[in-house]
């Protein structure tokens, strides 16, 4: 199983043009960050979770040339906001294209995306197919996935696993049921937005101390405001199972 990293980065504090800031103004490439998505790819199944709204920028970066789903952790804009853009592979695969979420996270795509789920009368529109999902894990071609319930402030939201791979963003606090769903995790991406406490997600203190509790063998942050700093210079600050995620970044796992 292939994961690449579309974009690790956040619209929280995101800085205004010419601001000046380090990390703005870095020539290092892993400091110049989409909002956060990934692409998983196994020898059959080609699934984004999120689209945000770099989705086709990231895409034609990556060379995705075909797509079988998308999964959504959650409803926010800077999560849905390339769901249009999926049109082209409708076009190529010739295919309406599975959506999957929970039932808040489709209703609020119905209203965002009013002009997808309307009349068909018009040429070209969209095709998705919407599949509600809960806590309950699920099959989607070859992959078996686990929903992980965690929360984004007070908002419940989804993070994936699987097989022993989990992806968890825009959290502030994982329950403890969801922690012993975690148990046997090797790889977790995890959010660290900033060094400063947020209301809505880890900071890197708190994201570090997650790690300790779940204890993959790997951990990445993603979901990186530009408030954290320097890959380079956070990198140095991080224990040696803890890695700062960059876009383009790609991990072969096991199945």
């Amino acid at each position: 199983m292939k994961i690449t990293f579309l974009g690790t980065g956040t619209s929280q504090g995101v800085p205004v043009i010419g601001c000046g800031c380090v990390v703005c103004i870095s020539l290092d490439f892993r400091d110049k960050r989409l909002r956060s998505s990934i692409h998983i790819k196994t020898t059959d199944t080609s699934i984004v979770i999120d689209t945000g709204p770099d989705f086709r920028q990231q895409v034609l970066r990556e060379h995705i040339t075909r797509l079988d789903g998308v999964l959504f952790t959650h409803a926010h804009r800077d999560h849905t906001a390339g769901l249009d853009d999926i049109r082209a592979f409708n076009f190529i695969q010739n295919m309406s294209m599975p959506v999957y979420g929970t039932t808040e996270t489709l209703n609020q795509l119905k209203k965002d995306f009013a002009y997808i789920f309307g009349p068909k009368d018009y040429p070209g529109l969209p095709q998705i197919s919407l599949h509600e999902i809960d806590e309950t894990p699920f099959i989607f071609r070859s992959l078996h996935i686990m929903p992980l319930p965690v929360f984004h402030f007070k908002m419940p939201v989804f993070g994936f696993r699987i097989g022993t791979f989990s992806y968890i963003t825009d959290c502030n606090h994982i329950p403890e049921q969801t922690l012993e769903k975690l148990n046997g995790t090797e790889t977790l991406v995890l959010n660290a937005l900033q060094h400063e406490q947020h209301i809505s997600h880890f900071n890197l203190e708190q994201a570090i101390q997650m790690v300790e509790i779940i204890k993959p063998k790997q951990a990445y942050f993603t979901h990186i405001s530009h408030k954290l700093g320097l890959h380079a210079e956070v990198s140095k600050q991080l224990p040696d199972n803890i890695k700062l995620a960059f876009d383009g970044l790609s991990l072969e796992l096991g199945a």
